[in-house]
């Protein structure tokens, strides 16, 4: 067969495909095993309910019971008991049978652990009390009393936990420097701790550690218990080498089962020790954390969301800002040791299963770009309502980042990773709901899902199905989810929804997501004025706006990635471009960033200096980041800054906008010259598209209206580079059809989108 005849089969093939998508583009769901009280014929059961509701695959999840919900006197399976993993093997056997892949939860609940860790196995967490005192006088106060005060807010609290008392200081208020802190080491073994205090204003410090401190959230029987720690290599493959070989010491190889093991976000419930996380950070930044460890904390509450940033003595800005440079290399450490021994641990252990290896690889302690990038498949999370209640298809606010999104904040960082390694299967946990689960309809988790493949996604686990005996009275057995079961009314339309996200997945899956301009996110600065946040559901951020400067972008005719400081570091500046893996960008915006590494800003020097350029969002970056050696290191940054200033039109400070980001984006490409490849007469707030490029050189484009009620009519045109030599196809995704676009003689067409529509086009080159 010719070359060209080759290209004419893969594209027919291509179409084909789209038209009547295989299984593996199909979602999957989370099919939630409530109390792991799973019998095998209710397992086959629902397996074939899902087959035909058009389902290609489960994420098989044992998870606590319900607390409301007659569980009609059902058996619990223990995790990893004998009848547990032969109820895997009539599942595994049964989705064999029927074409159906499975993938395997780690654990139960989240994060995992069990009701076997021993003690040093087990997370810990650090806290510190701060009792402000005037004296002369003299303090007294129990352990008790600072173990009660500093007992963490956690979802499930654990009964095992105890308490350590780390070190104890007194300091005067305000305070200047650690050298003012007195040493009460002395008084740490009372039970009652005395303490003379001299006249004038002062803090008792009382630095805790405690061990054991939370139990999984909803773990099911045998799998719940006390957290993993996470920063304990050992610890992690212990639990990782049980539970695998208990499994196949039973049935054989996991890779003869499932498609990919799994683990769910990072939610450490605040986790921020392990036991030699003190000599670590010795070795790594070169210096003693201690003596500044208790004043650098923040009083935090549950999860370890901060409930006070000005705990304890007050601060000098000299001191305050000494101690934010120690809480950045405090916050780096405990990500590098999370991703040592935890992220390479689990990615390794895969690999060595055979198996591939897919995770919600964020939460408060981990990189939020890095940690993605190992696995096999990251994922992200999309959701119809949470806790925030936003308008789903109703609001697109700037004042509000979160409100009408259904994707997270996290998925751009997700779906990124997946772009600097070439991945091109991006999973999400869609469409989560935690509220008015029965509310939700197929439009609404339509225009979510639509939103997350704006996002970066190209692969639906929808969030999710209850394992729910068919004799169950309504509405059966729910833990979470949008009540995706066969006695809602909208279940038997439920394949169309499917048979549409297949078409979505089917070409993305097979093509690259085109972007030529790069974020860099102002992480340092967060993790060193606020320390790190409980992705993807931050309590709060340092720049409220940043998530609004992606979208603008996609929503103006563009595509973009986000990339971090080590990409950037690591990454080659060739003719204008920063070249990273399979990508390169030729623009850069960087948002606030005011802290970064030295080497960070002779590498942006390097990329404008080979003719790339820079814009930087209301704040040039002048300081370094970390303690050691900071006087010298904020220099060097400043140095390279002057030097990119002097470059006229390269490196340029710009200012956002009170409102309008879609307007704002549209005007800084007039006035600086940054050529869409398409441009949209009439941006929308509602309106987002993203460009992928396939292996036959077929370019794609998405487009999606998140409006419920609204239509939008706007005329869309491409670019020379997109349109030259190609005949653009407009690919029905719900009917499967196909007809020519028609585009008149400046590569131009107009467009109605209708409430919460979708369009997809595909521009193939001519043989």
């Amino acid at each position: 067969r010719s070359s060209a005849a080759s290209d004419v089969y893969k594209r027919q093939e291509l179409y084909h495909r789209f038209a009547n998508p295989d299984s593996v583009y199909r979602p999957f769901v989370r099919w939630w095993w409530n109390g792991d009280k799973v019998e095998a014929a209710e397992l086959v059961r629902e397996l074939h309910l899902l087959k035909e509701a058009g389902i290609a695959g489960v994420e098989i999840n044992p998870i606590a019971f319900p607390t409301t919900g007659d569980d009609l006197g059902k058996k619990s399976l223990r995790w990893l008991s004998d009848e547990w993993i032969d109820a895997l093997k009539v599942t595994f056997d049964e989705a064999k049978k029927i074409g159906m892949t499975c993938d395997l939860l780690v654990g139960s609940g989240w994060p995992f652990g069990s009701e076997d860790l021993t003690p040093e196995e087990r997370a810990q967490v650090v806290l510190v009390d701060a009792e402000k005192i005037e004296g002369p006088t003299t303090f007294e106060i129990s352990k008790f009393t600072i173990f009660k005060t500093v007992d963490p807010g956690v979802t499930d609290v654990n009964p095992l936990r105890t308490f350590e008392i780390m070190s104890l200081k007194l300091v005067p208020n305000p305070m200047s420097g650690i050298d003012q802190a007195i040493d009460l080491s002395d008084q740490i073994g009372k039970e009652v701790i005395s303490v003379d205090v001299p006249e004038g204003k002062y803090v008792f410090y009382a630095l805790v550690k405690v061990n054991s401190f939370a139990c999984v959230i909803n773990g099911a029987p045998g799998a719940a218990g006390s957290i993993l720690n996470h920063m304990d290599k050992k610890a992690v493959r212990k639990y990782l080498d049980h539970m695998a070989d208990t499994i196949q010491n039973r049935i054989g190889p996991l890779k003869n089962y499932v498609r990919a093991m799994f683990t769910d976000s990072m939610e450490l419930e605040g986790s921020n020790w392990t036991g030699d996380f003190a000599e670590q950070f010795r070795l790594r930044r070169g210096y003693d954390l201690m003596p500044y460890l208790p004043f650098m904390m923040f009083k935090v509450g549950r999860l370890g969301d901060v409930l006070d940033y000005n705990y304890g003595a007050e601060k000098t800005p000299e001191f305050k800002a000494e101690l934010q440079r120690v809480r950045f290399d405090f916050e780096l450490t405990k990500a590098e040791l999370l991703k040592e021994r935890f992220t390479d641990t689990y990615t390794g252990w895969c690999k060595d299963l055979g198996v591939l290896s897919r995770a919600q690889a964020y939460g408060r302690g981990f990189f939020p770009l890095e940690s993605s990038m190992g696995y096999s498949i990251p994922e992200g999370e999309s959701w119809t309502t949470n806790w925030l209640k936003h308008r789903l298809g109703e609001e697109m606010r700037d004042d509000e980042y979160r409100a009408g999104r259904g994707y997270t904040m996290i998925n751009k960082y997700v779906s990124s990773a997946a772009h600097l390694t070439g991945k091109r299967i991006v999973s999400a946990e869609e469409m989560t709901n935690t509220y008015l689960a029965f509310r939700a309809t197929l439009e609404l988790i339509k225009i979510g899902s639509d939103m997350s493949a704006v996002s970066g996604i190209t692969h639906s686990v929808w969030h999710g199905f209850n394992y729910s005996p068919a004799e169950t009275e309504f509405p059966g057995w729910v833990r979470y989810g949008s009540f995706y079961n066969e006695k809602n009314n909208w279940w038997p339309y439920f394949n169309y929804l499917n048979t549409y996200r297949a078409r979505v997945s089917s070409p993305l899956q097979n093509a690259d997501m085109y972007a030529d301009i790069a974020i860099l996110m102002p992480v340092a600065d967060m993790w060193t004025t606020m320390g790190m946040q409980n992705e993807p559901f931050p309590a709060t951020t340092n720049v409220k706006y940043k998530t609004l400067v992606w979208e603008a972008i996609h929503k103006n005719g563009s595509g973009c990635d986000y990339v971090s400081e080590s990409i950037i570091r690591d990454a080659e500046m060739k003719d204008g471009y920063l070249c990273y893996g399979p990508r390169k960008y030729k623009t850069l915006f960087l948002i606030e960033v005011e802290s970064m590494e030295p080497a960070t800003a002779h590498k942006l020097y390097d990329f404008v200096a080979s003719g790339g350029r820079i814009f930087c969002i209301e704040a040039y970056p002048d300081k370094s980041v970390g303690l050691k050696d900071h006087d010298k290191h904020d220099k060097e940054v400043q140095e390279w800054v002057a030097k990119m200033k002097q470059m006229d039109g390269r490196f340029i400070l710009l200012h956002k906008p009170e409102k309008d980001f879609v307007g704002w984006y549209q005007g800084v490409q007039k006035d600086y010259g940054l050529t869409p490849y398409m441009t949209i007469e009439k941006p929308d707030p509602y309106l987002m598209q993203n460009r992928y490029q396939g292996d036959n050189r077929e370019e794609m484009f998405f487009f999606s209206y998140a409006h419920r009620y609204n239509s939008h009519q706007t005329r869309i045109s491409f670019s020379n580079e997109v349109v030259k030599g190609r005949q653009g196809w407009v690919w029905d995704l719900e009917t499967g059809e196909r007809y020519r676009l028609p585009l008149d003689a400046a590569n131009s067409f107009l467009f109605d989108f209708g409430p919460a529509d979708s369009l997809l086009i595909l521009s193939l080159i001519h043989i």
